[in-house]
């Protein structure tokens, strides 16, 4: 094992013990719960009423899946942007080394 992969399974490490001791130390014991939840929940309790009702209330599956499209479209516009910046580099680096 060079010193390079030590490196990254160390880092690798790291990251899931960022993620893996508080959910052990706190036994799981606290309720883990979004922000928009909480936020809605202190504005009701204050007497706020909404304006207006959403024009489309999905079913929570459909919502997440909503989601995960849009995380997706975004991620591959993202790769695609990123491949393209990369290909054109590559490009110019290669007309520049040509005699």
């Amino acid at each position: 094992m060079n010193r390079r992969s030590l490196v990254d399974a160390l880092i690798v490490l790291a990251v899931v013990a960022l993620f893996a001791v508080p959910l052990l130390l706190d036994g799981g014991t606290s309720e883990y719960g979004g922000t928009d939840a909480t936020v809605t929940q202190e504005l009701e309790a204050d007497g706020y009423t909404p304006w207006f009702d959403s024009l489309f209330s999905p079913a929570g599956e459909v919502e997440s899946g909503l989601f995960a499209l849009q995380a997706a479209i975004g991620g591959g516009a993202l790769g695609y942007v990123l491949g393209r910046l990369r290909g054109r580099r590559l490009a110019q680096d290669a007309g520049t080394a040509a005699p």
